[in-house]
């Protein structure tokens, strides 16, 4: 969670596509550069087995306004990787 973070953070559209299962992963990753991503707090996160839920919220900036996602995320364990599946959002 915290590396993808970061990737939206610093635009890294590469590494967020490496970390989106495939069947889940958009064709076209975009990055907003007039986003700034401004802290990630992570509430919960619960594993079992080769799933986990990842509960965090994460304050931004933009054109002046502040807020804050708050998210539910599902992630999966394939080849020994953590890949994110999907969220529900708040």
């Amino acid at each position: 969670m915290r590396s993808r973070y970061t990737a939206f953070a610093v635009g890294d559209a590469a590494h967020l596509a490496r970390s989106w299962h495939p069947r889940t992963r958009p064709e076209d990753i975009v990055t907003d550069d007039g986003t700034r991503w401004a802290g990630l707090d992570i509430v919960d996160a619960v594993e079992e087995g080769d799933a986990a839920t990842v509960e965090f919220r994460a304050r931004w900036r933009h054109a002046g306004e502040a807020g804050e996602l708050h998210e539910r995320s599902r992630f999966v364990r394939r080849a020994g990787r953590w890949v994110y599946v999907d969220g529900d959002v708040d």
